[in-house]
């Protein structure tokens, strides 16, 4: 799948979103990726995952771990496409963790995957959730990369697309300076 096809999808079903939000990071942004408006559909859900799990074989992973909630759908099509087992790690009290009985033990290799990564922290902490319950981490990927190249990790990454979107801090906004409200689409919520 290409660039201008994967923009292309997200236009199509909605999920460009322009504007004034919040992302879960925390900062703010003119332009909102909604993956769930894609996801929602099992053919591109499907075409999603077999397309990072093309990029992500070689690393030979025996598990894929997604944060709840946003990387649970991909996670799974990614999974499905690999043949391996996909969890998801879920928030209690404000931290992520493996429940509903997931276990990944010493022996698993783990692959972390993600919808859209903007600063690298959720997919960080997934990394550290695999990391305390003995797996090795092999290696990480989301549908959308909109970090510019800031995120960095120890291990390998994959992205299908890579889209710059400003953000600002909420103190720097140029959008909150005008008086434009700002919205939170995401599946997380963030302290204001």
């Amino acid at each position: 799948m290409t660039r201008d096809e994967l923009l292309d999808l997200y236009r199509r079903s909605g999920a460009l979103l322009e504007g004034h939000f919040r992302l879960t990071s925390g900062l703010h942004s003119t332009g909102y990726l909604q993956c769930a408006l894609v996801l929602q559909y099992p053919p591109h859900a499907e075409a999603l995952g077999r397309a990072i799990a093309d990029r992500t074989r070689e690393l030979r992973p025996t598990v894929v771990l997604s944060p709840a909630l946003g990387g649970v759908v991909i996670g799974h099509e990614v999974g499905r496409a690999l043949g391996v087992r996909a969890v998801f790690c879920e928030r209690q009290d404000g931290a992520l963790m493996l429940r509903r009985g997931f276990v990944i033990s010493e022996n698993d290799r783990v692959l972390v995957v993600e919808d859209v990564l903007t600063t690298g922290g959720s997919t960080r902490e997934t990394m550290q959730v695999a990391k305390a319950a003995g797996g090795q981490v092999v290696g990480a990927a989301s549908i959308v990369d909109r970090s510019s190249g800031s995120a960095q990790f120890d291990v390998p990454f994959a992205a299908l697309l890579e889209v710059v979107l400003p953000t600002y801090e909420p103190a720097a906004c140029p959008l909150c300076a005008q008086g434009l409200p700002v919205v939170k689409p995401g599946s997380r919520p963030v302290a204001v």
